[in-house]
């Protein structure tokens, strides 16, 4: 068994005290383990735990009978046990989700993801790579590199670790042949050259049987001159430390009000310091000021970090959560940006971006997620791939969309400008989410590359007429009346019929029927679900420019997702879009059939058609619904004329 590497036990009985203070002030490294499957990343995180003494008794008792009962060592203890915490992991004898588990040297404190090495998890191994500074690629010294070698090694890369450590694993099971060891780090880095890896150190280790793991070379490899693995992680250089030497800049997660006397905004330092009498601007706004006060709470800072009794700083840096008071009175709030003044981050709503999908349903051309990049919460719809990347190969590759664990890159549009930097100089404000508006999910991780020039010569050109004069004109309030259903449920029947009662009553009105806008506007989109999408999104930037106009507008379409339908809510002020869910079932709409769709749906002559083989999502809360078995099309429209008035 080798030695702990972890000595402090004398220290804690002496003087707890001078324990805590030392272990406050370690510096702290994140990193990842991954690879292919089998390539012993549990076993060796197991075996880190157990050197280091983050073992209780209890737990180790249960680990040897665990061992001896599912374990795959035989009867020795089998360390990937102490990672692999659920039934399914213990049972395949495989890592399925990420497990983040903590340990800690004389030296330094560690917070180690576990990811998994089938295909099928990607996406796991992608959230733990997120937040990490290093990345632990193991390799089975009896395989080589394989697929999920190179597949690992990329997203490292792509997520931008730059520390990457090759740990040829199971070394005890080759009889610690150096000749093999050589050959798979020239393989290795045969690739890594090809991905842009510019170094990395390669160790020969055993996570079972523990050489080259502690700080204690291993007799067994007497030709590795390197350092072992912990050694490595102890002295490695962790990111922040270069992000301090980076511009200031700080993402405004709260505005901190306690009384009226104070009026701080907190948040984390992405990069760069920043001390009282700096300069500083809040971006996207652009308002300047300088910084009266670093406020942390009293008796956090440590002692490195000039604190005074008070919880002020004179410095903070990159790592750090502070709040910070400003000299002047300025507009800023959650997701602003504050910066350094003379070297501020760009804004921009248009972006190329590369994007690890991470759902099962494929990415919708055109359709609106929502976008969380820092503090900052956009609408935001993707453009179709312009390439997406064959990791093994490193080949671009046409596609029309992105599939689970697909790598593209592609164009990026928000409804409104960010404040970013491109990934590579700056994580936190150019790594980014993608979050489905219905469901809540995380569907995608990206990273922003840069912003597109079209974003830069675009602006918002003002005019002297407000929305609010061209309806004050008409004399009336601006609506969009959605009427939502199923072909041949009487949408546009309904919706003339409401129009004539409107026009009776002198209302400034205009139609917009779903056959009639794919004559002009639309004329090029065809019927599948990324069609359909975009035909929506086009219909409700119409449609909004007719309200800003004044005129209530009454749009007649299938509309099948409740998405768009909601994309089109989020354009409009609060209270002017009415969603009218035409409600006929399936077999009335069916037998109806007025133009004949249907029967050649059915038939298989007409694809992607809504009810028989696309689906249609009704609205779970439309402010109208109106039942086309139940009423004529003249007492639907009198049932929709009561309930939006007054319209004035």
């Amino acid at each position: 068994m080798t030695e702990p590497i972890y000595k402090t036990d004398a220290l804690i009985a002496e003087d707890i005290d001078a324990y805590l203070v030392q272990h406050q002030n370690k510096s702290l490294l994140r990193f990842i383990t991954c690879g292919s499957v089998d390539d012993g990343k549990s076993t060796l995180i197991g075996r880190l735990l157990y050197d280091s003494k983050m073992i209780f008794e209890d737990q180790l008792a249960a680990l040897e009978a665990d061992s001896k009962r599912v374990g795959t060592q035989g009867q020795e203890i089998d360390f990937a046990l102490l990672v692999d915490g659920l039934a399914a992991e213990r049972e395949q004898g495989i890592t399925i989700d990420v497990a983040y588990r903590f340990f800690a040297t004389e030296k330094r404190k560690f917070i180690v993801a576990d990811t998994p090495g089938h295909e099928q998890y990607t996406r796991n191994m992608v959230t733990g790579a997120s937040t990490a500074d290093l990345a632990v690629i193991l390799i089975d010294a009896r395989k080589g590199v394989l697929t999920q070698t190179r597949r690992h090694s990329y997203l490292a890369h792509l997520i931008g670790i730059r520390n990457i450590v090759l740990a040829v694993n199971k070394m005890d099971l080759v009889d610690y042949d150096l000749a093999i060891f050589d050959a798979i780090v020239k393989d290795y880095r045969e690739f890594a050259d090809s991905i842009g890896i510019e170094s990395f150190t390669a160790i020969p280790i055993s996570g079972f049987k523990g050489d080259n793991i502690t700080t204690t070379p291993s007799p067994n490899t007497p030709w590795y001159k390197g350092p072992a693995l912990i050694a490595h992680l102890e002295s490695v250089e962790i990111d922040n430390v270069s992000d301090q030497a980076k511009p200031f800049r700080m993402p405004v997660q709260w505005v901190n009000r306690p009384n009226l006397d104070f009026r701080g905004f907190s948040g984390l330092i992405a990069s760069g310091s920043v001390k009282p009498g700096d300069a500083i601007r809040v971006l996207p706004s652009g308002k300047t000021s300088t910084i009266s006060k670093v406020v942390t709470m009293p008796g956090k800072a440590g002692p490195a970090s000039g604190t005074g009794g008070d919880g002020d700083l004179d410095e903070a840096v990159a790592g750090q959560s502070v709040t910070l008071t400003l000299a002047d009175e300025v507009d800023c709030s959650r997701g602003d940006v504050i910066a350094v003044a003379d070297n501020p981050p760009e804004a921009s709503s248009q972006f190329e971006a590369t994007i690890v999908w991470m759902d099962d349903a494929a990415l919708h051309v055109g359709r609106s997620y929502w976008l969380k990049l820092g503090t900052q919460m956009v609408s935001a719809t993707v453009h179709a791939p312009k390439y997406t990347v064959n990791v093994n190969t490193m080949e671009h590759l046409a596609a029309k969309t992105l599939e689970l664990n697909a790598i593209g890159v592609a164009e990026i549009a928000t409804d409104r400008a960010i404040v970013f930097e491109p990934y590579a100089d700056n994580r936190t404000l150019g790594g980014f989410i993608l979050i489905d508006k219905i469901s809540n999910r995380t569907v995608g991780a990206g990273m922003l590359n840069f912003s597109l020039r079209r974003a830069q010569n675009v602006h918002w050109q003002p005019t002297d007429i407000t929305r609010q004069e061209h309806a004050r004109l008409k004399n009336q309030t601006p609506r969009v009346l959605w009427f939502t259903g199923l072909s041949g449920s009487g949408k546009s029947t309904i919706a003339n019929e409401v129009e004539k009662s409107l026009n009776l009553m002198n209302r400034h009105t205009f139609l917009l029927d779903g056959d009639n806008v794919r004559h002009g506007l639309n004329k090029d989109l065809g019927f599948t679900e990324a069609d359909r999408i975009e035909n929506i999104r086009r219909v409700g930037e119409v449609a909004r420019l007719m309200a800003d106009a004044g005129l209530i507008v009454l749009t007649a379409f299938i509309s099948p997702f409740r998405a768009e339908r909601e994309l089109v809510r989020a354009m409009l002020p609060e209270g002017e879009f009415i969603e009218i869910f035409v409600d006929t079932p399936l077999n009335v709409a069916e037998a109806r059939d007025v133009k004949g769709l249907y029967k050649k749906a059915r038939s298989g002559q007409l694809k992607n058609f809504t009810g028989i083989d696309s689906p249609y999502e009704p609205p779970e809360h439309p402010e109208i619904r109106v039942n086309t078995v139940e009423m004529t099309p003249a007492e639907a429209a009198e049932h929709i004329i009561r309930q939006i008035m007054p319209l004035k």
